[in-house]
């Protein structure tokens, strides 16, 4: 009997234990008791706040969120910024935090942004999940001092200006000066600090002048915006209409794309138009890109540069800003802007540089065939075209009076001639302005003299 009694015992001890396995086994696994906590992402960059801005969070959980809390905390005082409970659990929340309406308590500048979340998992005897993450931020509300100093007073389209400018700010994240919001020009460091010069272009490529502006923006994204007074000048353009033959594109299109890497489409008009056009682009493309990026950056103090001299026994067969209009069959085809100046002699006349400085380009450019770029530093660089020979290889420097390369028909030319750009970080500026004198006196070294100047009262 007392047998019996044992063995029922230790059958309802094996089936509690049994049951509370079960139940444990269940809980432990089951999604409705899982124990992740939830996510919280918030920009890890975001160093610095403005108070205008709202700051991005994600909280995210796999069996949902149902409440959270925002906490904005200075050094004395908090303040809730958002809370709520959710009626119906969300996997993914995405917050826009808000600045909050502080009073006269809250005056720390180091603050912090404390946010809690809890999710929907039956864990933690049916409370949930729970994370409490906390964000340190910097507040800086005021813009960054951006000052014009000194400027060319006019820019004439396609042509070339200086701006010397004041930017400071102690958490200073961008500084440029903005054509028009559509093409940005660096700064480089000038003479003190604090102080900056650019060379800016109106690209002949842009129809109306709108607006230049010194921009400068700091980590919390307070943003100064300072118009450069700038004259504008209208440009003469030329037009030019231009007939396409088959020879022209069996002979010089086709060999072009075809050593640029580029399919050859079937229809002889269409092989032009990729050459001029698409070809065209990507080569302006690749100038743009190599000078911005190889472009001398250092410290100037001063900037001197002699008036660049034409090719030595040259005739100038083509200027810059030429319009073209390209017909095939007398049929309009295709248009493009010549910009540079084409100056022919003798078949592979040697090449001189005006002024001392970098090469930062040697390479074969579509259509402009074997190319040579060299810097000047300030952001000014030219560009020797369809060359025959080159007698320079990339990083050498080059001394004024220099033979670089010779001239030649490499590229989307039938004839032997050099193509000669000036470029203001690597946009096609007109090198009239640059082959004058008067021009660079007046536009450019009275412009820093004068900075220099204003500085030195400052």
């Amino acid at each position: 009997m007392r047998q019996s009694k044992n063995n029922s015992i230790n059958i309802i001890v094996v089936v509690v234990l049994l049951i509370v396995i079960g139940v444990g086994g269940f809980i432990y696994l089951s999604p409705q008791f899982e124990q992740d906590k939830p996510l919280i992402k918030f920009d890890e960059k975001k160093e610095f706040w403005n108070l205008k801005d709202s700051l991005k969070v994600n909280i995210s959980d796999e069996s949902g969120i149902k409440y959270y809390k925002v906490i904005y905390k200075d050094d004395s005082n908090e303040t809730v910024l958002e809370k709520e409970v959710l009626k119906e659990a969300k996997n993914s929340i995405d917050l826009e935090i808000k600045a909050p309406k502080l009073d006269m308590f809250f005056k720390g500048e180091n603050v912090s942004i404390i946010i809690e979340a809890i999710d929907k998992s039956k864990w933690n005897f049916f409370e949930g999940n729970k994370i409490e993450k906390e964000f340190k931020i910097k507040i800086d509300k005021k813009s960054p001092i951006a000052n014009v100093i000194s400027n060319s007073f006019a820019i004439r389209k396609g042509g070339s200006a200086v701006v010397v400018v004041e930017v400071k700010d102690e958490n200073l994240k961008d500084a440029y000066i903005s054509f028009n919001d559509e093409k940005r020009f660096e700064l480089i460091p000038f003479y003190k600090e604090n102080f900056y010069i650019s060379l800016i272009a109106w690209p002949v490529t842009i129809e109306d002048f709108q607006r230049v502006n010194l921009v400068a923006i700091d980590k919390a994204q307070n943003k100064s915006l300072t118009k450069v007074p700038l004259y504008i000048r209208k440009l003469r353009v030329k037009h030019d209409n231009i007939k396409i033959s088959d020879n022209f594109v069996k002979n010089i299109s086709i060999n072009v794309l075809e050593k640029s890497g580029l399919d050859v489409p079937n229809d002889i008009k269409d092989i032009f138009v990729k050459e001029n056009k698409v070809l065209r682009k990507l080569n302006s493309d690749v100038v743009e890109e190599i000078t911005r990026k190889f472009m001398d950056k250092d410290l100037l103090s001063d900037f001197s540069i002699k008036p660049f001299k034409r090719l030595s026994g040259s005739k100038t067969v083509a200027g810059f800003a030429d319009r073209r209009h390209y017909f095939y069959g007398g049929e309009k085809i295709d248009e493009a802007w010549h910009l540079g100046m084409d100056w022919a002699s003798v078949k592979h006349a040697p090449i001189k540089t005006t002024n001392d400085g970098k090469v930062i380009f040697n390479d074969y450019l579509g259509i402009y065939g074997n190319t040579i770029i060299i810097d000047h530093k300030l952001g000014l660089q030219t560009l020797y075209a369809h060359t025959s020979k080159s007698n320079v290889t990339v990083g050498q420097r080059v001394s004024a009076n220099s033979i670089i390369a010779n001239t030649g028909s490499t590229g989307a030319v039938f004839g032997d001639h050099l193509h000669f750009g000036v470029l203001v970080q690597g946009i096609e500026v007109n090198p009239l302005e640059w082959m004058d004198r008067n021009w660079i006196r007046t536009r450019i070294t009275d412009v820093l003299n004068e900075a220099k100047k204003v500085i030195n009262s400052k």
